[in-house]
């Protein structure tokens, strides 16, 4: 039976054989061992630098050396959303050497961008207390990025992501709101672009985006009494340069500013509408919202959660079943660690 490909095309997993993505030294080496005709079995161990991290990309690895290798290699790993710490193993290939030498460069680099996205993201949703995290990093990265770190942010706890290729990998829905763009198309009237979006989207929450005008209170005020009950929240998004016009001080969204539009929106009998913000947010900002007790109900992050360092680091520390590794190195099983069929 032909394996079932959830991430690449054909023409990828071609590449992948031919070395197309490998480091040249590994293509390297693979050739010198094919002409050697040197087929030691070995257990290449792969860990991490830091503590803490969540980690991801292990399923995705495992279709990789299942797609590309011809003959069998016993794996053992840790799963997707386990908890990791510098040095830790967490995985185990062993098999004939010559057979997987030109894919550490995929693994590794798999590993790390998954294992980067989904723990920056649990970080944010460990400090927003239970508040929704969204997941808008989309514009912030190459677009073909976009399904492994959506599924990565799953796995760190996002509670939505906003592509169709952001939920491709864990059957998710993308979420949003009103993008600024439409309410510039209807002459800069955000009551009238949000009006239309209720119209013609009927399968999500109507989020009002109330910036465009630089007047948070005014502006959810004016969407909250034209769509009423209809009206399932607002989204701050003021730019980084602005100041609001109803603040005398704080650039972009603050936690002021947030406590202003919730009393505007209690006052005149609009309890229901939720507030979401976005706009630069990062763990260290959402912990200050927090710290402030802001009345937010849900964050929309972007950068923020593509951005940090995971660095993997792969070595062999068993050749023909005697342990043997550089110096510094040493083989380490991992009591976690589970068989992959």
């Amino acid at each position: 039976m032909a394996l079932k490909m959830n991430y690449w095309s054909k023409e990828t997993i071609e590449k992948i054989r031919k070395g197309f993505y490998s480091a040249v030294y590994f293509n390297r080496t693979k050739y010198i061992l094919e002409q050697e005709k040197n087929f030691t079995p070995v257990t290449m161990q792969v860990f991490q630098w830091n503590d803490k991290s969540i980690l991801c990309g292990i399923d995705e690895v495992v279709e990789l050396l299942k797609a590309v290798v011809d003959t069998s290699l016993a794996v053992r790993a840790l799963r997707d959303g386990d908890i990791i710490n510098q040095g830790e193993s967490v995985m185990h290939i062993t098999g004939s050497y010559v057979s997987f030498a030109h894919l550490e460069s995929i693994y590794l680099g798999i590993l790390a961008r998954r294992t980067v996205v989904a723990t920056t993201t649990r970080r944010v949703v460990r400090v927003a207390n239970g508040k929704p995290v969204f997941f808008f990093a989309d514009r912030f990265d190459y677009f073909l990025n976009q399904e492994g770190d959506g599924y990565a942010a799953y796995i760190g706890g996002a509670s939505g992501v906003c592509t169709l290729a952001h939920a491709s990998r864990f059957n998710g829905t993308p979420v949003g709101t009103i993008p600024h763009a439409l309410i510039a198309v209807c002459g800069g009237d955000t009551v009238r672009a949000t009006q239309i979006f209720a119209k013609h989207i009927r399968d999500a929450n109507v989020v009002a985006l109330v910036d465009f005008d630089n007047d948070c209170v005014g502006t959810s005020l004016a969407v909250a009494k034209i769509l009423g009950k209809k009206l399932w929240g607002v989204r701050l998004d003021t730019a980084s340069n602005m100041i609001d016009k109803s603040l005398k001080a704080g650039y972009g969204v603050t936690p002021h500013l947030v406590k202003l539009v919730r009393r505007a929106l209690n006052d005149k009998g609009f309890s229901h509408v939720k507030i979401l913000v976005s706009g630069g947010f990062s763990e260290e900002k959402v912990r200050r919202f927090e710290k402030a007790q802001t009345p937010v109900d849900g964050y929309g992050v972007g950068s923020a959660l593509i951005h940090g360092s995971n660095d993997f680091t792969a070595d062999i520390v068993m050749v023909n079943g005697k342990k043997i590794a550089k110096a510094g190195r040493r083989y380490t099983f991992n009591k976690s660690f589970h068989e992959i069929k």
